[in-house]
This record gives C-alpha cells, structure tokens and sequence, in this order.
C-alpha cells in the first residue's frame, strides 16, 4: 500500500515580505521614486494658482500639467529601451537627474515659459521613475509577491495624496511656492544615493535593438494634443472635428505598431489568444473613467458650496480609494484575484453612476453627502481593486523575451490614457455647459452630462474581464 502527501501550501505572502532581508533597499528605493514623482503631482497642483500669481501666465495655466503628463509618456516609454542599455542603476540615476534638473528650473522661473519648460523636464523623470518601479518589481521580486509590491506603489500614492496638497498649501500660504519644488531636491539626491549602493554597477547589453518607436510616441502625443486643442471650445462641431482626427491618428498609430521593428507595446499583444491586448485595453477603459476627478472640486465648490480645502481632498477621495482597495485585493490568490477584475469594473460603474444622480444637485441632508463621498470613493476603489492583479497577469501573459517592455508598457498605456481621459473630460464638461451657460446651473447640467458619459468606460471594460479571466483552469 502507498501514501500519498499533498505537497505543502505555499505560505500566503505578507507585507512584512517586501521589507525583509535584501529586498528593504530596493523596496525603499521602488517606492521612494514613486512618492517623489507623486508628491511633485499634487504639490504643484496646489501651488499653481500661487504660481501664475507671481510670475504671471493664466492663459497658459493648463499646460503646465498638459506638458508634464506628455513628457511622462515619453520619459515611461524611453525606460525599457534605457534599462537594456544602461541596466536599473544608471536608467534610475538619469530618472533622477531629469526629475532634480526639472525641478530647479520649475523653482527658478521667473516666466511661465521658463516654468512650463521645467515642467516638461520633470515630467520625463517622473514618468521613467513610474516605470521603473513596475521594471524592479518584475526583476527583483519573486512572483509571489508581485501583487504586494505594485500594491505598494499604489500606497505610495495614496501617501502622496494626503499630503501633497498639505505641503503645497502651507508653502502657498507662506508665499514661498519656490521652496516647495526645492525641497523635493534632498529626497531625489538620497534617494540617488541609495541607487548607487542597491543596484549593481556592472551591466551586460540584454539585446542588440534598442531603437526607439518615435513615430509611434509622436503620433501618441499628437492625439493628446488634438483632443486638448478641441476640448478648449465648446462648439460641438470642434468636438467632434476633434474626436474624428484622434480617431484617425489612433488608426495610423495601431497600423504602424503591428508591423514597426520598435514598438510601444510588446510583440505578444499583437499574437496569441490577444488576452494581453484585452488587459492593456481594459487598464486604458479603468483610468479614463476616473479622469472627472478633476472637475469634482470645482463641481463641490459651485454646486455644494464646499470651501476649497474641504473640496480638494473631497476629490482626493478617488485615490484614496484606490490606495484602499490595493491593499486590501493585493494578497489575493487565484480565481479571487481573477475576480478582482470584474468586480472592480462594477464598483466604478456604481461609483460614476452615483455622482450622476447626486453631484448636479444640491444637498441638504447628511445622508446625501455621504453618499456622493462614497461614489468618489468607489470609483478609485474598482481600479485599486483589480489593478494589482491586473498588473501582474500582464507581466505573465507577456511572452519571455516581452517582459520588460511589457512592464514599462503598462505605465505608457496609464499615462496615455490619463492624458486622453483629461482631454475628453474637459471636452464633455464644457460640451454640458461649463463654461456656456456656465455657473450654477451650467455646472449642474456640466456635471450631469460629464459623468453620464464617462460610465461608458467601466461598463466596456467589464465584458474585456470576463473574456480576460475566462478560460485560464487553475490548481
């Protein structure tokens, strides 16, 4: 007669993991790059008004986002290709340099130009220190903890959005709105430190091709560009001029990455079961249904007659959310991860369903204001839910050869889609009369019509989910 044993479980991954051993100073360096790079997102939205107001500029307000989240791309885009040359160390410390050097400009502008060009410069640095946060994960994680460690970089955030705007405001109260960038210059030079003692010196080229996908990065920043030009007008026959010509470059531009030698996106999405594609596709729908976060400050201040400060970080609910939900989902296995995806879709479709109903309108009760903050918070909690999850089975689903690009990707596909988000919000709340009639009761209608449309993000990515999760047995 013979036995059999079951082999013994795997023991379930804990956060303590990330910080044990010879994984603490890569943690440390991982999520200290994506703190700064966050920290510098929510400071300078604080301190911009103060910004204009010295230096002058307003007309040229918007741009100073615009700029930095299309330098983002470039610089997310450009890490794969820098990593195989260079490898983790010299690539982080060229992040680094961009993000100091961008910096100093911002603090030393005397003109909005000046301003706007060290905006672009950090914009490149942050952008290559988000995607390298997801390139270490891959390379020095074990799989097992992959989902703690992105959850980790989505708790990096959640930091940086309770205390960006507080670090911002005390600097813009204290009309020192230049020493809010400069004090991000200690953490960036420490952090550059602890590159050079974590990440070996010594690097052998990993592939003969580097070469850059330019025409494929221009063609993504034109369609951004298109759609901001359009969002700036009302009409909506430049609406839709605008829509039909980023269209066509999207055309042009998924024409060109199908056969181009240099891609964007890695070869596997474009073979196989296309399980990767669907990912990459439902990671673009999840973040352009959570870019009317920008508009809810404004929209609580006009329609609810919030005070500012209150408003902003009611706004902030989204990421918080996210931040919440990361952590949460991270330790998941198995087909509860699977389902991560598809509950995640759902709750952001509630969370944009209940700011349609509520935030046009204004509340009297308790009750009602609970439940728009509870809508905010379920839209950022649907993406923190899954993404984890979602992260990690593209980093599988990526053929061998594919993963380091495919890592990279995921941070050009997020910006992208953040950026184009941004433009089709603007779009639609000047379209729903923001600005024509504008006031309250453009603001009402603005909100309405903003939020109506951008459910149509979640709900099409739900059906990607259950196609993307199918047919995968698991032990």
């Amino acid at each position: 007669m013979t036995q059999t044993f079951d082999a013994p479980e795997a023991p379930a991954p804990r956060w303590s993991d990330l910080f044990a051993g010879d994984l603490l100073p890569f943690s440390v360096v991982l999520g200290g790059g994506v703190v700064l790079h966050a920290m510098n997102v929510f400071v300078s939205a604080t301190i911009m008004p103060s910004v204009v107001a010295d230096i002058g500029g307003i007309a040229f307000y918007a741009w100073a986002t615009t700029l930095f989240v299309m330098a983002s791309i470039v610089g997310a885009a450009l890490t794969s290709r820098l990593m195989q040359l260079f490898g983790p160390r010299k690539t982080y410390l060229i992040a680094f340099g961009l993000f100091c050097l961008g910096t100093f400009i911002c603090g030393q502008a005397t003109s909005i130009g000046l301003f706007n060009a060290g905006r672009s410069v950090q914009g490149g640095g942050g952008g290559m220190l988000y995607a390298l946060a997801y390139a270490v994960i891959r390379s020095v994680f074990p799989e097992r903890l992959w989902p703690l460690a992105i959850g980790l970089i989505t708790l990096m955030w959640g930091v940086a959005t309770m205390a960006g705007p507080a670090v911002g405001g005390v600097f813009a109260e204290l009309q020192a709105w230049r020493f809010a960038f400069f004090s991000l210059l200690p953490v960036a030079a420490l952090l550059s430190f602890l590159c050079l003692r974590v990440f070996p010196g010594d690097h052998q080229r990993e592939s003969a091709d580097v070469s850059v996908p330019w025409t494929q990065l221009g063609l993504l920043l034109a369609i951004v560009a298109v759609v901001s030009i359009g969002s700036a007008d009302a009409a909506a026959s430049t609406s839709a001029l605008s829509i039909l010509a980023a269209a066509a470059l999207m055309l042009l531009l998924l024409r060109i990455e199908t056969s181009a030698r240099a891609r964007l996106l890695p070869l596997s999405v474009f073979q196989g079961n296309g399980k990767l594609g669907l990912l990459y596709l439902y990671l673009a729908l999840m973040m352009i249904g959570m870019q009317p976060e920008a508009f809810v400050p404004y929209f609580l201040q006009v329609l609810q007659g919030q005070p500012p400060l209150i408003a902003g970080y009611m706004g902030a609910l989204m990421a918080l959310g996210w931040t919440c939900a990361s952590a949460l989902s991270a330790k998941f296995t198995g087909r509860r991860a699977d389902r991560t995806l598809i509950l995640g879709a759902l709750f952001s479709f509630v969370g944009l369903g209940l700011q349609v109903v509520l935030l046009p309108v204004s509340l009297e009760t308790v009750t009602g204001f609970a439940a728009l903050a509870l809508g905010l918070v379920l839209v950022g909690f649907g993406i923190g839910f899954c993404w984890p999850h979602l992260t990690t089975r593209i980093f599988s689903a990526a053929e061998a050869a594919d993963q380091d690009a495919a890592a990279t990707a995921v941070t050009t596909v997020q910006l992208f889609a953040t950026a184009l988000g941004a433009s089709l919000a603007g779009m639609a709340a000047n379209a729903g009369g923001m600005t024509d009639p504008g006031g309250t009761a453009g603001a009402s209608s603005a909100a309405f019509w903003l939020f109506l449309t951008f459910l149509i993000a979640p709900a099409l990515a739900f059906p990607m989910a259950i196609r993307a999760t199918a047919s995968e047995p698991r032990n």
